[in-house]
């Protein structure tokens, strides 16, 4: 059985393939590519690259998220662009990933006239897409995050 430690993305792990078989061969121990696919998936619990791969959800769009990659978006229906802090893959939820994001100027979340709640960093899980399962009492996502 696997452990729910979160997965690096795609480019890291392929990374880590490449890095495994430079250092294998520097060793005298020749792979393939495709070889080190294989063990870095062992390496994360999985029986095979295909297993792996699909875990990650083919989320190319997700993949390119990274700390310090800048975004907008909608959080709680109030625009923002933001400095992204960190992103975890989340293998319970393949394609979504938890990510948090420090705004560049805080939005009131209260949408009450007499009342204000400002805030400067937020969490939240999005899907591939970007937006989050997460609805706000009249239906809106509670957070839509774009990235380019």
């Amino acid at each position: 059985m696997r452990e729910t430690t979160p997965l690096p993305d795609l480019n890291s792990l392929k990374d880590q393939a490449r890095r495994l078989r430079s250092r294998l061969g520097a060793n005298g121990q020749a792979v393939s590519h495709s070889q080190a696919l294989e063990l870095v998936a062992a390496q994360h619990g999985f029986k095979d690259w295909n297993t792996l791969h699909a875990a990650l959800g083919n989320r190319p769009g997700i993949d390119r998220l990274r700390p310090g990659a800048q975004v907008r978006g909608l959080y709680l229906g109030q625009p923002f662009t933001a400095r992204v802090l960190g992103v975890q893959a989340l293998t319970a939820a393949p394609g979504s990933c938890r990510i948090s994001l420090d705004l560049d100027e805080a939005v009131d979340v209260v949408t009450f006239d007499s009342f204000s709640s400002f805030r400067k960093r937020v969490t939240g899980v999005i899907g591939a897409e970007g937006v989050s399962r997460e609805r706000t009492s009249n239906g809106r996502p509670q957070l839509e995050v774009s990235w380019s």
